[in-house]
């Protein structure tokens, strides 16, 4: 199956201005296939493999002489020595693009660029297709429900897996192994308990310690595994507005995961019916648009700032996204009949904000894009378009 991503434009745009290439996110998110296809005329290097990664370690100049330019270096970050040699010859010689590098561990990879690559290198991301991506290619489901259990992981698409077939190994197979190369964890059943914790408490404020309490672990532990999930692009968290003009603001941050086929699975949730009766539908469908934006903005390369907005007494608006000079406030409904009431966060807070330069816009289940006095009403599969 050939899919274009949306990332291919802004890789070919601005990568051709540094002289190094870095693309990241989670595994099995298509990075090695996209690579392939934009550059073709590329060796490619898999510093997974023992005998290439021990090369790279033992004699670093000898291995860039092997790979003197034009290369893929995948899972770079496992040769962390290597990046302050790729930094040398990239001074000597600037060659726009001439190395690529590509990882899915955030924090390793962006660790050795920050030491040794900045200004040399530009970064991109790549998340799991987004909505627009199975849209362009007649994969996508008219019912968001299927589409939010089933997930967005190419493998589920290319390869027909079944998700629960496809969640179960990637937990396994990669969640596992990565995050025990960033932290040591004893544990494995407890991190599972904990992952699993995560998962319940997606769409809803972060309590640190009440998570950990739940868990049955210590605060420090928590944050540790919290971070590692995050660098390991499993889930993230949403910081909320920083401007204050009621009483009491919630400072604290939301908790969402990348892909909501994950998210299901950890909820035991196999089937869209399942869905309809469950407490956290309201919560799923919140999870999928907000992740689908946020999928968006590195896909499209737009770095906008996105927040949500709550106060002590329980007046809220899901999204916030600076647009330029205007400010965007979103609210999520997964109804598919669009009510009155649900512009009532939007309106109150355009009322107690004092905005000027302000859009509103009400995303929800249905499918049908209609204009009203209280906001722009956009169906769910055209939200980031």
């Amino acid at each position: 199956m050939i899919l274009n991503r949306e990332i291919e434009i802004p890789i070919r745009k601005f990568g051709i201005k540094y002289p190094v290439i870095a693309l990241t996110g989670p595994r099995q998110s298509g990075k090695t296939t996209l690579l392939k296809t934009l550059f073709p005329d590329y060796e490619y290097v898999n510093l997974e493999n023992r005998d290439i990664r021990s090369f790279a370690e033992t004699d670093p100049n000898g291995f860039l002489d092997r790979y003197a330019e034009k290369i893929i270096f995948d899972e770079v970050q496992r040769v962390p020595p290597l990046f302050s040699f790729i930094q040398t010859r990239v001074d000597e010689s600037p060659v726009m693009g001439r190395y690529i590098l590509s990882g899915s561990q955030n924090f390793h990879l962006m660790e050795s660029i920050t030491q040794s690559l900045a200004g040399r290198v530009a970064i991109f991301k790549l998340f799991p297709f987004d909505l627009q991506e199975l849209h362009s290619t007649n994969l996508l489901n008219e019912d968001y429900l299927e589409n939010l259990v089933k997930g967005f992981y190419p493998a589920i698409y290319d390869r027909e897996i079944p998700s629960r077939v496809f969640y179960s190994n990637y937990i396994q197979t990669y969640i596992q192994r990565d995050i025990s190369e960033l932290i040591a964890i004893k544990d494995i059943r407890l991190f599972q308990n904990f992952l699993g914790l995560c998962a319940t408490r997606a769409g809803q404020l972060l309590n640190l310690s009440s998570l950990a309490s739940d868990c049955g672990i210590t605060q420090p532990t928590a944050k540790a595994w919290l971070s590692a999930l995050e660098n390991s692009y499993i889930l993230f968290q949403l910081f909320p507005y920083h401007e204050n003009f009621s009483k009491r603001i919630v400072k604290t941050p939301k908790l969402y995961f990348y892909d909501t086929g994950l998210l299901c699975h950890l909820l035991k949730i196999t089937t869209r019916d399942q869905i309809l009766t469950h407490p956290v539908k309201g919560n799923l469908f919140e999870n999928m648009m907000i992740a689908e934006f946020v999928k968006r903005i590195y896909h499209q390369y737009t770095f906008q700032d996105v927040w949500f907005w709550r106060d002590s007494a329980g007046h809220e608006v899901d999204f916030l996204i600076q647009d330029g000079q205007k400010l965007n406030i979103v609210e999520m409904k997964a109804g598919q009949t669009v009510m009155p009431d649900m512009f009532k966060g939007l309106t109150w807070w355009e009322q107690v904000s004092g905005k000027q330069n302000l859009s509103k816009t009400l995303v929800y289940g249905g499918n049908e894009r209609q204009t009203r006095n209280a906001g722009e009403v956009l169906p769910w599969k055209e939200f980031g378009k």
